[in-house]
Protein backbone atom coordinates (compact mmCIF):
# COMPACT_ATOMS: atom_id res chain seq x y z
CA UNK A 1 0.00 0.00 0.00
CA UNK A 2 1.10 3.56 -0.50
CA UNK A 3 2.39 4.74 2.52
CA UNK A 4 0.36 8.32 1.40
CA UNK A 5 -2.53 6.50 1.52
CA UNK A 6 -1.80 4.75 5.26
CA UNK A 7 -3.04 7.51 7.73
CA UNK A 8 -5.99 8.20 5.12
CA UNK A 9 -7.16 4.30 5.37
CA UNK A 10 -6.55 4.26 9.42
CA UNK A 11 -8.53 7.21 9.45
CA UNK A 12 -11.40 6.26 7.50
CA UNK A 13 -11.39 2.98 9.78
CA UNK A 14 -11.42 4.34 12.92
CA UNK A 15 -13.99 6.91 11.98
CA UNK A 16 -16.19 3.93 10.56
CA UNK A 17 -15.59 2.04 13.81
CA UNK A 18 -16.49 4.82 15.81
CA UNK A 19 -19.83 5.70 13.84
CA UNK A 20 -20.54 2.19 14.40
CA UNK A 21 -20.44 2.65 18.06
CA UNK A 22 -22.57 5.73 18.16
CA UNK A 23 -25.31 4.22 16.19
CA UNK A 24 -25.19 0.28 17.90
CA UNK A 25 -29.01 -0.56 19.28
CA UNK A 26 -29.71 -2.94 21.54
CA UNK A 27 -28.16 -6.29 21.75
CA UNK A 28 -29.77 -8.81 20.25
CA UNK A 29 -32.73 -11.44 21.76
CA UNK A 30 -31.91 -14.97 21.95
CA UNK A 31 -34.97 -15.23 19.56
CA UNK A 32 -33.04 -13.10 16.77
CA UNK A 33 -29.76 -14.50 17.29
CA UNK A 34 -31.66 -17.75 16.21
CA UNK A 35 -33.14 -16.48 13.41
CA UNK A 36 -30.17 -14.75 11.81
CA UNK A 37 -28.54 -18.42 12.52
CA UNK A 38 -31.46 -20.03 10.80
CA UNK A 39 -31.08 -17.34 7.17
CA UNK A 40 -27.57 -18.77 6.76
CA UNK A 41 -29.35 -21.84 5.09
CA UNK A 42 -27.59 -24.57 7.16
CA UNK A 43 -29.64 -27.00 8.82
CA UNK A 44 -30.08 -26.55 12.53
CA UNK A 45 -31.91 -27.68 15.61
CA UNK A 46 -32.44 -25.46 19.04
CA UNK A 47 -32.95 -26.37 22.68
CA UNK A 48 -34.43 -23.76 24.44
CA UNK A 49 -32.75 -24.34 27.93
CA UNK A 50 -33.94 -22.53 31.84
CA UNK A 51 -31.18 -20.08 31.28
CA UNK A 52 -30.53 -19.71 27.13
CA UNK A 53 -31.02 -21.31 23.91
CA UNK A 54 -28.41 -24.10 22.41
CA UNK A 55 -27.67 -23.89 18.55
CA UNK A 56 -26.87 -27.07 16.97
CA UNK A 57 -25.28 -26.35 13.40
CA UNK A 58 -25.39 -29.86 11.27
CA UNK A 59 -21.79 -29.32 9.50
CA UNK A 60 -21.38 -31.48 6.30
CA UNK A 61 -17.47 -31.27 5.19
CA UNK A 62 -16.52 -30.12 1.79
CA UNK A 63 -19.71 -27.81 0.70
CA UNK A 64 -20.14 -27.74 -2.73
CA UNK A 65 -19.49 -23.62 -4.34
CA UNK A 66 -23.23 -24.76 -6.37
CA UNK A 67 -24.54 -24.53 -3.00
CA UNK A 68 -26.83 -21.57 -2.28
CA UNK A 69 -26.20 -21.15 1.68
CA UNK A 70 -25.41 -17.88 3.28
CA UNK A 71 -22.28 -18.14 5.75
CA UNK A 72 -22.62 -14.03 6.50
CA UNK A 73 -25.48 -15.12 8.52
CA UNK A 74 -23.76 -17.54 10.56
CA UNK A 75 -21.00 -15.11 11.07
CA UNK A 76 -23.57 -12.34 12.58
CA UNK A 77 -25.25 -14.97 14.49
CA UNK A 78 -22.00 -15.89 16.10
CA UNK A 79 -20.54 -12.56 16.55
CA UNK A 80 -24.04 -12.09 18.89
CA UNK A 81 -23.47 -15.74 20.57
CA UNK A 82 -22.31 -16.24 24.09
CA UNK A 83 -19.99 -18.72 23.52
CA UNK A 84 -19.20 -21.68 20.33
CA UNK A 85 -18.04 -24.99 20.33
CA UNK A 86 -16.36 -26.25 17.15
CA UNK A 87 -14.72 -29.43 16.35
CA UNK A 88 -10.84 -29.76 17.60
CA UNK A 89 -7.96 -30.86 14.98
CA UNK A 90 -5.74 -34.02 16.12
CA UNK A 91 -2.65 -33.01 17.97
CA UNK A 92 0.32 -33.98 16.42
CA UNK A 93 3.64 -34.32 17.75
CA UNK A 94 7.17 -34.61 15.92
CA UNK A 95 7.25 -37.40 17.73
CA UNK A 96 4.37 -38.47 15.73
CA UNK A 97 5.69 -37.42 12.32
CA UNK A 98 8.36 -39.74 12.90
CA UNK A 99 6.34 -42.80 14.21
CA UNK A 100 4.17 -42.45 10.63
CA UNK A 101 7.51 -41.78 8.47
CA UNK A 102 8.85 -45.27 9.86
CA UNK A 103 5.84 -47.24 10.03
CA UNK A 104 3.99 -45.57 7.04
CA UNK A 105 4.18 -49.08 5.20
CA UNK A 106 1.58 -50.67 7.64
CA UNK A 107 -1.03 -47.38 6.90
CA UNK A 108 -0.58 -47.41 3.27
CA UNK A 109 0.11 -51.24 1.77
CA UNK A 110 -1.60 -54.37 3.15
CA UNK A 111 1.34 -56.85 5.13
CA UNK A 112 4.03 -58.86 3.54
CA UNK A 113 3.33 -59.22 -0.06
CA UNK A 114 -0.58 -59.51 0.35
CA UNK A 115 -2.68 -58.52 -2.38
CA UNK A 116 -6.46 -56.97 -2.77
CA UNK A 117 -7.73 -60.28 -3.81
CA UNK A 118 -6.24 -62.66 -0.56
CA UNK A 119 -8.98 -60.45 1.01
CA UNK A 120 -11.76 -59.44 -1.56
CA UNK A 121 -14.35 -62.00 -2.60
CA UNK A 122 -14.60 -62.41 -6.90
CA UNK A 123 -17.46 -59.32 -7.24
CA UNK A 124 -15.37 -56.82 -4.89
CA UNK A 125 -12.45 -57.22 -6.81
CA UNK A 126 -14.01 -57.34 -10.11
CA UNK A 127 -15.51 -53.42 -8.82
CA UNK A 128 -12.03 -52.65 -7.94
CA UNK A 129 -10.49 -53.67 -11.20
CA UNK A 130 -12.88 -52.03 -13.27
CA UNK A 131 -12.25 -48.66 -11.36
CA UNK A 132 -7.77 -49.66 -11.53
CA UNK A 133 -8.32 -49.63 -15.49
CA UNK A 134 -11.04 -46.54 -15.38
CA UNK A 135 -8.29 -44.07 -13.59
CA UNK A 136 -5.22 -46.36 -14.76
CA UNK A 137 -4.34 -46.89 -11.17
CA UNK A 138 -2.96 -49.86 -9.50
CA UNK A 139 -4.55 -50.47 -6.26
CA UNK A 140 -3.54 -54.31 -5.49
CA UNK A 141 -1.25 -53.72 -2.89
CA UNK A 142 -2.23 -50.26 -1.35
CA UNK A 143 -4.22 -50.89 2.00
CA UNK A 144 -8.15 -50.76 1.66
CA UNK A 145 -8.12 -47.50 3.41
CA UNK A 146 -5.67 -45.39 1.33
CA UNK A 147 -7.35 -46.87 -1.53
CA UNK A 148 -10.82 -45.54 -0.09
CA UNK A 149 -9.59 -42.23 0.45
CA UNK A 150 -7.67 -41.86 -3.22
CA UNK A 151 -11.16 -42.93 -4.62
CA UNK A 152 -13.37 -40.58 -2.69
CA UNK A 153 -10.69 -37.38 -3.06
CA UNK A 154 -8.61 -37.97 -6.31
CA UNK A 155 -11.11 -39.87 -8.54
CA UNK A 156 -14.71 -38.66 -7.32
CA UNK A 157 -12.57 -35.20 -5.87
CA UNK A 158 -15.44 -34.27 -3.68
CA UNK A 159 -13.37 -31.74 -1.89
CA UNK A 160 -13.02 -29.87 -5.34
CA UNK A 161 -15.00 -26.19 -5.57
CA UNK A 162 -16.27 -25.86 -2.65
CA UNK A 163 -16.77 -23.04 0.63
CA UNK A 164 -15.70 -22.57 4.08
CA UNK A 165 -16.93 -25.44 6.41
CA UNK A 166 -19.27 -24.08 8.91
CA UNK A 167 -16.65 -24.92 11.20
CA UNK A 168 -14.13 -22.91 9.90
CA UNK A 169 -16.87 -19.62 9.64
CA UNK A 170 -17.47 -19.73 13.17
CA UNK A 171 -14.43 -20.08 14.27
CA UNK A 172 -12.93 -17.08 12.58
CA UNK A 173 -16.17 -14.98 13.38
CA UNK A 174 -15.42 -15.99 16.90
CA UNK A 175 -11.76 -15.37 17.08
CA UNK A 176 -13.00 -11.43 15.46
CA UNK A 177 -15.32 -10.84 17.80
CA UNK A 178 -14.03 -12.53 20.78
CA UNK A 179 -16.44 -14.90 21.52
CA UNK A 180 -15.44 -17.63 23.42
CA UNK A 181 -14.54 -21.41 22.04
CA UNK A 182 -14.83 -24.53 23.47
CA UNK A 183 -13.65 -27.72 21.50
CA UNK A 184 -13.88 -31.42 22.52
CA UNK A 185 -10.86 -32.91 23.76
CA UNK A 186 -8.36 -33.55 21.32
CA UNK A 187 -7.35 -36.96 20.24
CA UNK A 188 -3.24 -37.76 20.53
CA UNK A 189 -1.96 -38.29 17.35
CA UNK A 190 -0.24 -41.23 19.08
CA UNK A 191 -3.20 -42.38 20.12
CA UNK A 192 -4.53 -42.57 16.36
CA UNK A 193 -1.64 -43.95 14.73
CA UNK A 194 -1.59 -46.78 17.66
CA UNK A 195 -5.33 -47.29 16.30
CA UNK A 196 -5.27 -47.21 12.90
CA UNK A 197 -2.02 -49.18 12.92
CA UNK A 198 -3.44 -52.18 14.96
CA UNK A 199 -6.62 -52.44 12.79
CA UNK A 200 -6.84 -55.15 10.43
CA UNK A 201 -6.95 -55.12 6.91
CA UNK A 202 -9.92 -56.90 6.23
CA UNK A 203 -11.73 -54.20 8.51
CA UNK A 204 -11.65 -51.31 5.90
CA UNK A 205 -13.07 -53.09 3.50
CA UNK A 206 -16.48 -51.90 4.18
CA UNK A 207 -14.79 -48.16 3.98
CA UNK A 208 -13.36 -49.68 0.53
CA UNK A 209 -17.18 -50.76 -0.64
CA UNK A 210 -18.34 -47.48 0.12
CA UNK A 211 -16.14 -45.50 -2.07
CA UNK A 212 -16.07 -47.63 -4.84
CA UNK A 213 -20.42 -47.16 -4.53
CA UNK A 214 -19.74 -43.29 -4.23
CA UNK A 215 -16.82 -43.08 -7.29
CA UNK A 216 -18.96 -45.53 -9.56
CA UNK A 217 -21.75 -43.30 -9.26
CA UNK A 218 -19.58 -40.23 -10.04
CA UNK A 219 -19.80 -36.62 -9.51
CA UNK A 220 -23.89 -35.67 -9.20
CA UNK A 221 -23.36 -36.85 -6.12
CA UNK A 222 -21.82 -34.59 -4.59
CA UNK A 223 -24.36 -31.64 -5.76
CA UNK A 224 -26.92 -33.63 -4.47
CA UNK A 225 -25.94 -33.92 -1.01
CA UNK A 226 -24.94 -30.29 -1.12
CA UNK A 227 -28.58 -29.70 -2.35
CA UNK A 228 -30.29 -31.84 0.08
CA UNK A 229 -28.36 -30.25 3.35
CA UNK A 230 -29.15 -26.92 2.07
CA UNK A 231 -33.33 -28.17 1.67
CA UNK A 232 -32.91 -29.51 5.15
CA UNK A 233 -33.57 -33.36 3.76
CA UNK A 234 -31.79 -35.03 6.27
CA UNK A 235 -32.15 -38.40 5.74
CA UNK A 236 -31.46 -37.71 2.35
CA UNK A 237 -27.97 -36.57 3.06
CA UNK A 238 -26.94 -39.21 5.68
CA UNK A 239 -28.36 -41.93 3.32
CA UNK A 240 -26.15 -39.86 -0.22
CA UNK A 241 -23.05 -42.43 -1.13
CA UNK A 242 -20.30 -39.49 -0.79
CA UNK A 243 -21.41 -39.24 2.35
CA UNK A 244 -22.21 -42.93 3.33
CA UNK A 245 -18.68 -43.29 2.11
CA UNK A 246 -17.05 -40.81 4.58
CA UNK A 247 -18.91 -42.21 7.58
CA UNK A 248 -17.91 -45.89 6.82
CA UNK A 249 -14.48 -44.49 6.96
CA UNK A 250 -11.77 -44.62 9.89
CA UNK A 251 -12.18 -43.17 12.16
CA UNK A 252 -15.82 -42.62 12.34
CA UNK A 253 -16.60 -46.27 11.56
CA UNK A 254 -14.03 -47.40 14.23
CA UNK A 255 -16.22 -48.35 17.22
CA UNK A 256 -13.97 -47.27 19.80
CA UNK A 257 -12.89 -43.86 18.15
CA UNK A 258 -17.06 -43.04 17.02
CA UNK A 259 -18.04 -43.45 20.26
CA UNK A 260 -15.67 -41.51 22.18
CA UNK A 261 -16.56 -38.95 19.65
CA UNK A 262 -19.78 -39.18 20.30
CA UNK A 263 -20.02 -39.27 23.75
CA UNK A 264 -17.70 -36.15 23.36
CA UNK A 265 -20.47 -33.72 21.77
CA UNK A 266 -23.46 -35.09 23.46
CA UNK A 267 -21.70 -34.43 27.14
CA UNK A 268 -20.45 -31.03 26.14
CA UNK A 269 -23.78 -30.12 24.55
CA UNK A 270 -26.03 -31.24 27.53
CA UNK A 271 -23.63 -29.21 29.76
CA UNK A 272 -24.14 -26.18 27.92
CA UNK A 273 -27.67 -26.22 28.78
CA UNK A 274 -26.84 -24.98 31.91
CA UNK A 275 -25.25 -22.11 30.53
CA UNK A 276 -26.79 -18.31 30.46
CA UNK A 277 -27.25 -17.07 27.02
CA UNK A 278 -26.59 -18.65 23.61
CA UNK A 279 -24.54 -21.63 22.73
CA UNK A 280 -24.01 -22.34 19.06
CA UNK A 281 -22.26 -25.96 18.32
CA UNK A 282 -21.12 -26.97 14.81
CA UNK A 283 -21.32 -30.68 14.99
CA UNK A 284 -20.86 -33.13 12.42
CA UNK A 285 -23.92 -33.89 10.45
CA UNK A 286 -23.53 -37.39 10.98
CA UNK A 287 -22.68 -37.40 14.57
CA UNK A 288 -25.69 -35.41 15.24
CA UNK A 289 -28.59 -37.03 12.55
CA UNK A 290 -27.32 -40.90 12.66
CA UNK A 291 -29.22 -43.83 14.25
CA UNK A 292 -27.98 -43.44 18.46
CA UNK A 293 -25.90 -40.55 17.31
CA UNK A 294 -26.43 -37.55 19.74
CA UNK A 295 -29.57 -35.86 18.55
CA UNK A 296 -30.65 -39.51 19.46
CA UNK A 297 -29.82 -39.38 23.02
CA UNK A 298 -30.32 -35.64 23.70
CA UNK A 299 -33.76 -36.51 23.16
CA UNK A 300 -33.21 -39.69 25.54
CA UNK A 301 -31.99 -37.44 27.98
CA UNK A 302 -35.24 -35.52 28.01
CA UNK A 303 -34.15 -32.16 25.97
CA UNK A 304 -36.67 -31.17 23.49
CA UNK A 305 -35.14 -30.44 20.33
CA UNK A 306 -36.67 -28.52 17.50
CA UNK A 307 -35.44 -28.08 13.68
CA UNK A 308 -35.55 -30.73 10.78
CA UNK A 309 -36.41 -34.36 10.82
CA UNK A 310 -33.17 -36.61 11.10
CA UNK A 311 -34.84 -39.86 11.22
CA UNK A 312 -36.90 -40.18 7.49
Amino acid sequence: MNRLLTPIVLFAALSTGAAAQTTDGPAPTQNQIVVTAQRSGAPMWTIDTPTGTIILVGEIRAVPKTTPWQPDRLKEATAEASRVIIRARPKFSPGDVFRLIFRGGRFTKLPDDQVAGDYLDAQQRARLAALEVEYDVDYDRRSFLMTGFDLLARRLDFDDDTTDDATDVVRKAADRADVPITRPERFRGEDLLDNLAEAPPASHIPCLEAAMSATEQGQTIIDARGRDWRTFDIPAVMANPLEVALGTCWPWADAELGEEIRDSWTSMIAAAATDEGVTLAVVPLRVLAEPDGVLDELERQGFDIGGPDWRG
